[in-house]
C-alpha cells in the first residue's frame, strides 16, 4: 500500500505546502485509490509538518511548492516529494499513480547530489 498526501486548499493542490488549509490523504494500492480522508493542517512550524506526515505513514507528498527545509526532512524519511503540481488533489494523485506526475524539481537539496539537479 502507498499513502499519498496532497497539500490542498478546497480540494485543490495548494501552491505553498506549509500554508495549505488541509492535507488530502489517499491510501492507494495497485494504482487505485482505496480510501481518501481530509485532515486539517495542524499548523505551520519549522520542521513540524514533514515529521507529522511521516508519523501518519505517508510515502509521497504532492504540493505546488515547498521550502528546502521541508524537502530535506522528507528526504531524511525517504518520503518522495512532488512539487509543481496543480489542479484537483484527487486528479494529481491519479496522475501520480499512472506515472504521469513527476516533480518539477523546483528545489535542489544538497550539492553532493548535483547530478540530480541537472548540473
Amino acid at each position: 500500500m502507498l499513502k499519498v498526501a496532497v497539500a490542498s486548499e478546497k480540494k485543490n493542490v495548494c501552491g505553498h505546502f506549509g500554508h495549505c488549509e488541509s492535507f488530502e490523504i489517499f491510501e492507494t494500492e495497485n494504482e487505485k485509490i482505496l480510501k481518501h480522508e481530509s485532515m486539517p493542517n495542524p499548523g505551520h512550524r519549522p520542521g513540524f509538518l514533514p515529521n507529522y506526515l511521516h508519523e501518519l505513514g505517508v510515502n509521497t507528498i504532492i504540493s505546488g511548492g515547498m521550502g528546502g527545509g521541508a524537502v530535506d526532512i522528507f528526504n531524511e524519511h525517504n518520503i518522495e516529494v512532488i512539487v509543481g503540481a496543480k489542479g484537483s488533489a484527487e486528479e494529481a494523485v491519479k496522475q501520480y499513480l499512472e506515472g504521469n506526475l513527476a516533480s518539477t524539481g523546483s528545489v535542489c537539496h544538497e550539492h553532493a547530489h548535483h547530478d540530480e539537479c541537472g548540473e
